[in-house]
């Protein structure tokens, strides 16, 4: 019996290895198609202050981005350009945000993200001081060209840190943090840039971004960590959010509605001026108006798009369209320009939550390349909307442009409850 047993075991076990082997490989398989994750040890540091570095540079690039909304008016009269033609100050960067975004996440490979952000922090710097010389509007628009490069590559790379420079438990944290570097920047670029141009000129309102650009960088050059990778995005992995219908719908409704949004608000500045009659200072006070109620929307939309995302959604951009289609109307009525601004800004303020939970929504297992596609659509959002909303200002006037837009945001609605009509 001891003999029998004695055989027994080491011949089970032989008989058991190829299907023991077969299990390893499989696992590995697995694990080599899994999306890069950067292990965490145990005794991992948390780098609050690369976080907050993190932050700074979010509020640089945003404050860069929207910079031109508030100065308009000031920089097509100071280069002899019409009011569209300004516009372009926000097309380009979009645009080729939207290229970079995907490209900078593939090219870059398994680049130390430290070094990437470095570059892309240099880059932001000498777009704003090329901005602030320009001779001319060609210049100017190079300048922006140049800032939607990096505009792409930071966004794609930079708003996922969050979760790899402090433990898992605090990542929501961190990944709040830098968001709200993006509060931030939206509120200081175009309420600051309004006021910056109208005391100083719209030269300055660069100038002075430059600054800030450069305080960014420094803070990053002392505080970022080693962020290596363990594997490069591929091309395929850009596509994440086309595998499900629900992700083709939401990224289809969002463009839709984007574009309505920023077809009619890059022109805001011209509106208030020309058209309702307020004073430099007093459009500065409602863009900054605007901005700090988009905050308050910001949290109202999380929080209901946590249980509903599409039903927010809808509502987000159902709020949207409404001053669309009655600011033309009530311009010249004061107070009713100032709430439907309110409610304009509530809504808006929602929007990228509710986005980025209905997309999480949609394709739950998105890596990092559809995070780039992601960031792509939004730029293009917003440098078709801003193109298009240029046309037609200078062709038919801002009040169409916004009536255009009401029905850009209507048709967001309808794909929106198309595909819940399907389901």
């Amino acid at each position: 019996m001891s003999d029998s047993n004695t055989y027994a075991a080491p011949l089970e076990a032989a008989a058991d290895l190829p299907a023991r082997r077969g299990a390893n490989e499989s696992a590995q398989a697995a694990q080599r198609e899994q999306p890069a994750q950067p292990a965490q040890p145990a005794h991992q540091i948390r780098h609050w202050p690369a976080v907050l570095s993190v932050a700074l540079s979010a509020a640089a690039f945003c404050t860069t981005e929207f910079m031109p909304v508030g100065l308009l008016r000031y920089i097509a009269d100071g280069l002899a350009v019409s009011d569209g033609a300004a516009g372009l100050t926000i097309t380009a960067p979009g645009l080729l945000a939207a290229v970079a975004a995907p490209a900078v996440t593939v090219l870059v490979r398994r680049q130390d993200r430290r070094i990437v952000l470095w570059a892309l922090g240099v880059l932001l710097v000498l777009a704003n001081v090329i901005a602030a010389l320009a001779p001319g509007f060609p210049v100017l628009i190079a300048a922006r060209v140049l800032f939607g490069i990096g505009l792409g590559g930071f966004w794609a790379l930079g708003a996922g840190l969050g979760e790899r420079l402090v433990d898992r438990a605090s990542a929501p944290k961190a990944t709040a943090l830098i968001f709200a570097g993006v509060s931030v920047g939206m509120l200081v670029g175009g309420a600051a840039g309004a006021l910056i141009g109208e005391l100083l000129g719209w030269r300055w309102a660069f100038g002075i971004t430059a600054g800030l650009a450069a305080l960014s960088l420094a803070a990053q050059l002392a505080s970022l960590p080693r962020l290596a990778v363990d594997r490069q995005i591929a091309v395929r992995d850009l596509f994440g959010l086309f595998a499900t219908p629900c992700g083709r719908n939401v990224l289809i409704t969002m463009t839709l509605g984007l574009l309505g949004q920023f077809a009619a608000y890059t022109y805001i500045t011209p509106f208030l001026s020309r058209h309702a009659h307020f004073g430099g200072e007093t459009i500065s006070a409602l863009l900054l108006g605007y901005t700090l109620i988009g905050l308050l929307g910001n949290f109202v939309g999380g929080a209901l798009a946590a249980r509903h995302a599409r039903a927010t959604l809808a509502a987000a951009i159902g709020l949207i369209g409404v001053p669309l289609l009655l600011l033309p109307w009530c311009a010249h009525a004061p107070l009713q320009v100032v709430l439907l601004l309110a409610l304009w800004g509530i809504a808006y303020g929602s929007m990228p939550v509710v986005l980025q939970v209905a997309l999480s929504e949609a394709a739950p297992r998105s890596t990092e390349g559809s995070m780039a596609l992601f960031v792509a659509n939004f730029q293009i959002s917003i440098a078709l909307g801003a193109w298009a909303g240029g046309c037609l200002v200078d062709r038919v006037g801002i009040g169409s442009t916004m009536f255009t837009a009401a029905g850009l945001c209507a048709a967001a609605l309808a794909a929106l409850a198309l595909r819940g009509l399907r389901r």
